[in-house]
């Protein structure tokens, strides 16, 4: 049992698993005075190298003093850390606080001696990297900001691990001792090597549940029927190239084999390494199988059944002690109540789950939450792949289930570098971790289309099983943060097919200009229509009339792309009456071979059952489906009526298209070939400007020093406070942002006063809280221009609203006249800092006209903020009026982007008004709240999410 040690209590929140660089997972916790036998046992495995490169001399076994010093810690001072797997340390690490003359010392000295220790069969596996970022993160906590240690020349990995870790360092050498001093302030460089090595890890971790070498089904039947049994098959019949094992605990002590494949009692009896296993039996025996596949070395689990948090608060309970008991055997699970997991890759053809037939081989990778919306997807790509749209597979397909350990962000890492995928689509109830998610599908984006639908969007609570931290942002708040980190968001699990093919399929498009063709002028019209909904800039359609044939539309289709003012084509086809197959198969190699000429243009077709041409298109493009197994297909959840075939049923390899061949996609309706022309021009333009993203301007009037000093004063007062009116603009203004004087009015003579001081003309506000920014109700009057209009006007204030008291009324100057707006920055504890703009007013607010951008925002960020609302046209001369400062507009949200950046205490700022003129805008309202900061879990330590 972890005890408290010395002076201050047992630490629990520094306890935290880690993925390693093979994938594996450790336990990271403090070191306790109940961990000296643990210490005791670690050490005595460390060979006589290791050790002496810790001690500098030959340390054969640790004293009772030693032992002592080692696991007595005040957790302040003197800090351990071990890294466990089964219980048992790897590794560990500790600093001791020291003064300046290298001995030891109490706060407030700001340096710590660092020192390491990794078992020599855990060695290489990024362990004393991880526990580097997490004794750096428990210093800094404890007011530490440098590490100083001492190495011997020969123990290069131990300076490597110091020297990678891209903190800010100093090196000397002196008395044949390297000695490494490096500030633990995180640094982009720090940052980036953080972020690369867990990139590493979990795609690694990933890798090893979707390439196995060998698989158990665990709870497959003795007879025919249930979950296991059919996974048993299910991965037989897809011709899996690893090892497979049937294993059941009911199995006769005889029983060597179950439909031809090997069969044990026990994971412990199968003679040679298991890398995964997939658990089918009920939730109560599960435990008792996870020590088994721990103990057996297994590497990952897929939990099909169900029964855990999908079941309510026991089930919940029973799925937080899975998760920790498969940690600390370092293995990651998928599910529980997963569908399965599926990889069509010729080297590996493994089906380990419930889909009865095993997808096409293809380009897309499929990460669903839901196994029903795994089923649909995998059956929407195996209509649409096989013969309406040509052949389209899947690469690899993960249902999380209840997501309780592997996620999305997980399989993203692992798409990103996946040469076998070149479009994810994902469907999502719950996004656990959206600023990492946000970080992660920029990243992917960048290299490949991610297509994302999200379910629950409008039930307001995670789906049952899955635990998420919460956010206080709308769904489309955090729709449109996704869609800046280069998101594909669609609505439905249509367009998300429909998006996913012709990405994989076809070049992305160089811009909005579409041209449209066919044999039919309403279907054509329809297609235009559809375009301008769209926001694309289509050319009129040619109508080649119902008697062109396949010769005319390959010319129609050749000069269309031969066009420089054409970035994509829509071909709209109706059928030839009479013509059969035949027509069809030579219009689709017309289509094909024109495509082909330019294959820097995307071509999609619109056709009106035209099955023929379907499948001719396929043909044209020399693929063929995947031959049907030879069992006849099954529910996913039902029994086969009889047992499978001894012999596994070898499928044979896809016929591949040619190298630089382009599938062309088919729709049946025209709006859904456009709207997902429409995502991939919108995509395409993010990936041009995602290669030029901007920068974060500098200042030099921004006083971040002097705002330190104010933030940390009022947080003196207490935990979380909005601030005065004078306190708000004190602090906006060492940023440069200048709010509008406004004196308070509580009786007509405090207003005139405030007139005389401010100058004619002046405006009146009540700034009560229900009538603060609500012109609309009369709570303001404007352009007063003595003192006899702002008596009047306070007289019918205070008549038509009540007392001076509950009005608040305040007297301004007048601004120049310009349009209102609003500007907002929030830190979401999930979402991280977002900054908000758009145009204040009743009707901004009731048609949710906002814009939003991650913190902190670059130039081309502010850019594109002010342009991105549908009332945008209102700041750059609608109708004849005259355009706003953009510039100055620009410049005011890239200051308050600063603010936030700079002092994360700032977890809320409003601007409002904002009234930007033709020159120059001003603040006309603020308000500023201070809190202690949220934690930053991306900048912390690599953990997995807590359990």
């Amino acid at each position: 049992m972890q005890t408290p040690s010395d002076r201050h209590e047992y630490p629990a929140h520094w306890e935290a698993d880690v993925v390693l660089r093979d994938g594996g997972t450790a336990r990271v916790r403090p070191i306790t005075v109940d961990d000296a036998e643990r210490l005791v046992s670690f050490y005595e495995q460390v060979s006589d190298e290791s050790k002496y490169y810790r001690f500098f001399a030959p340390y054969p076994r640790l004293s009772a003093k030693d032992v002592h010093r080692f696991t007595h810690h005040d957790f302040v001072d003197r800090v351990g850390l071990a890294a466990t797997v089964g219980g048992e340390f790897i590794a560990t690490v500790r600093y001791d606080r020291i003064g300046a003359g290298g001995t030891p010392a109490p706060a407030p000295a700001d340096e710590a001696e660092v020192a390491f220790l990794v078992q020599d069969v855990h060695q290489g596996r990024g362990v004393a990297s991880a526990l580097l970022e997490h004794i750096a993160a428990v210093a800094r906590e404890r007011g530490i900001r440098r590490f100083a240690a001492e190495v011997l020349p020969a123990n290069n990995k131990m300076i490597k691990v110091f020297m990678d870790a891209g903190y800010t360092q100093k090196r000397s050498f002196e008395d044949g001792v390297v000695r490494l001093e490096f500030d633990l302030e995180p640094t982009e460089r720090s940052l980036a090597v953080q972020y690369a090595r867990e990139h590493r890890a979990e795609a690694r971790s990933v890798q090893r549940l979707l390439q196995p070498g060998s698989v158990a089904v665990i709870g497959a039947g003795r007879t025919p029927g249930g979950v296991g049994r059919s996974i048993l098959g299910n991965v037989r019949d897809a011709g899996y190239t690893g090892r497979l094992y049937a294993v059941n605990r009911a199995f006769p002590e005889d029983q060597k084999e179950l439909d031809g494949v090997p069969a044990c009692r026990s994971v412990r009896d199968i003679a040679g390494p298991v890398d995964l296993a997939v658990v089918t039996v009920p939730a109560e025996h599960a435990p008792a199988v996870v020590t088994e596949c721990g103990e057996h070395g297994v590497q990952g689990l897929v939990v099909i059944s169900a029964g855990y948090a999908d079941s309510g608060p026991e089930g919940r309970e029973r799925q937080r002690a899975l998760v920790r008991q498969a940690r600390t055997y370092g293995m990651r699970i998928i599910g529980p109540n997963a569908f399965g997991i599926i990889n069509t890759s010729p080297d590996v053809r493994l089906n380990a789950s419930l889909a009865p037939e095993m997808p096409r081989p293809g380009r897309i990778g499929l990460f669903a939450q839901s196994g029903a919306i795994g089923i649909a997807l995998l059956s929407r790509l195996h209509r649409r792949g096989g013969g309406v749209t040509g052949v389209t597979g899947v690469s690899t397909f993960v249902s999380s289930g209840n997501r309780a350990d592997v996620s999305g962000n997980d399989v993203l890492q692992y798409w990103y570098d996946d040469p076998e995928t070149d479009v994810a689509l994902m469907y999502l109830e719950s996004i656990g971790n959206p600023r990492k998610f946000t970080r992660l599908a920029r990243r992917t984006a960048a290299a490949k289309p991610l297509v994302v639908v999200q379910g629950a969007r409008h039930g307001g609570v995670a789906p049952q099983g899955h635990a998420v931290r919460a956010t206080r942002l709308p769904h489309a708040t955090v729709s449109a943060l996704l869609r800046q980190a280069g998101v594909i968001r669609v609505d439905t699990i249509t367009d998300l097919v429909d998006a996913g093919l012709l990405l994989a399929r076809q070049p992305l498009p160089a811009g909005p200009r579409v041209s449209v063709l066919g044999n039919s002028e309403s279907l054509g019209l329809l297609t235009y229509d559809a375009c301008l909904s769209e926001g694309l800039r289509p050319h009129p359609p040619l109508d080649l009339t119902t008697a062109a044939s396949a010769d005319d539309f390959h010319a129609a289709l050749s000069r269309a792309l031969a066009d420089d003012t054409c970035d994509a084509v829509v071909v709209t086809a109706i059928p030839a009456v009479g013509e059969g197959p035949a027509g069809d198969a030579a219009l689709a190699e017309a289509l094909r071979s024109a495509a082909a000429a330019v294959p820097t243009k995307p071509v999609l077709v619109v056709h009106v059952e035209l099955g023929g041409l379907a499948q001719a298109l396929s043909a044209a493009a020399s693929t063929a489906p995947q031959a049907a197994p030879s069992t006849a297909p099954r529910a996913a959840f039902s029994p086969p009526e009889e047992a499978p075939p001894a012999a596994p049923a070898q499928p044979p390899p896809p016929v591949r298209a040619p190298e630089g061949t382009h599938l062309i996609p088919a729709y049946p309706a025209a709006e859904r070939a456009v709207r997902a022309l429409a995502r991939a021009v919108a995509y395409a333009q993010w990936r041009r400007d995602a290669a030029d993203p901007g920068k974060v301007p500098e200042y030099e009037d921004i006083d971040e020093k002097g705002a330190a000093a104010r933030i940390a004063g009022h947080l003196a007062r207490g935990q979380g406070l909005t601030l005065g009116a004078q306190e708000t603009c004190d602090l906006l203004g060492g940023y440069g942002v200048h709010v509008h004087r406004a004196l308070p009015a509580p009786t007509p003579d405090d207003a005139a006063a405030a007139a005389r001081t401010l100058g004619y003309p002046v405006a009146l506000k009540a700034t009560a809280p229900h009538l603060r920014h609500r012109a609309d109700l009369g709570g303001v009057r404007l352009d007063l221009a003595d003192e006899e209009q702002l008596r009047r006007a306070y007289g019918e204030l205070t008549g038509l609203f009540g007392t001076p008291a509950e009005l608040r009324p305040v007297v301004q100057g007048m601004a120049p006249r310009g349009v209102d707006t609003v500007v907002r920055a929030v830190i979401d504890p999930a979402a991280g800092a977002v900054l908000s703009f758009g145009l204040a007013g009743a009707a901004t607010q009731l048609l949710g006209d906002m814009a939003h951008r991650l913190i902190p925002v670059t130039d081309r960020d502010a850019t594109s903020l002010i342009r991105s609302i549908r009332t945008a046209p209102l700041l750059f001369g609608w109708r004849g009026s005259a355009p706003v400062d953009a510039a100055a507009l620009e410049e005011l949200l890239l200051r308050v982007s600063r603010l936030v950046d700079d002092h994360p205490e700032v977890v809320a700022v409003t601007l409002e008004p904002v009234v930007v003129a033709p020159r120059g805008l001003s603040v006309l309202g603020a308000s500023v709240r201070l809190a202690p900061p949220p934690a930053r879990d991306d900048l912390g330590p690599r953990t997995l999410p807590a359990y």
